[in-house]
């Protein structure tokens, strides 16, 4: 996997986000401080630890036997189940497990979706975070967990580019730097992602999670 940037106050809470985000113990973690926080007077001056994280070598080689796997899609399936039951919600489960790269990729489908996805798809990150959870809990190797409905990731993707280019476009404009709504770890690398190529427009991340957010700036000319 690439390796993934993550911010906090403190070394041991940058490395309990990585965790949480990756769903693993921090002894599946490789990790290289970037940036070495300091804590400031009164808090002038203040700035979090950054670091930059990777699932270690044997981590990543690990692979499940189809027993195993197995094993994964009834958990999974289970745990669904019990979910949307005491949700009252009538959805149906499609799970595909692609053994080369240790992926499960759930579908959900069904009436009232949109619960399901919630407020910036908080509900359905969470319910992805909690399978994998209960799927890598006392396993062999670890399985990643990508969760969807109603092609809402992809369709979300989309949406978070065309607005980074539109508020790229105000910046340019105005010359003045915009502060886009919170955002998971994921969408904020997406906006990131989608204006790096541009020369004349910078991005960062600002805030404390839950309340993380890019700022997109003008810049006459961008840094190499």
């Amino acid at each position: 996997m690439e390796a993934i940037s993550f911010s906090a106050k403190t070394l041991d809470d940058a490395i309990t986000k990585a965790c949480i985000e990756l769903g693993v113990t921090s002894e599946d973690l490789e990790y290289e401080i970037t940036e070495t926080g300091r804590e400031g007077v009164f808090g002038i001056g203040a700035r979090p630890y950054v670091i930059s994280v990777r699932l270690k070598e044997e981590e990543k080689k690990m692979t499940a036997s189809p027993e195993s796997d197995l094993t994964a899609t009834e958990k999974a399936m289970d745990f669904l189940s019990s979910v949307f039951e005491g949700m009252s919600l009538n959805v149906d489960i499609s799970i595909d497990m692609d053994e080369e790269s240790n992926e499960m990729s759930i579908n959900l489908s069904g009436d009232d979706m949109g619960v399901l996805i919630g407020k910036r798809g908080q509900t359905l990150d969470a319910l992805q975070y909690l399978t994998g959870q209960v799927i890598n809990k006392h396993g062999s190797g670890y399985i990643r967990v990508k969760l969807d409905t109603e092609n809402y990731r992809e369709r979300r993707k989309e949406t978070l580019e065309k607005l980074a280019k539109n508020i790229a476009h105000k910046v340019r404009r105005t010359k003045r730097p915009v502060a886009l709504e919170p955002m998971n770890p994921y969408e904020r690398r997406i906006i990131h992602s989608v204006l790096q190529p541009e020369k004349d427009i910078i991005t960062r991340s600002e805030g404390e999670e839950p309340y993380r957010h890019v700022v997109i700036c003008f810049a006459k000319k961008k840094k190499a």
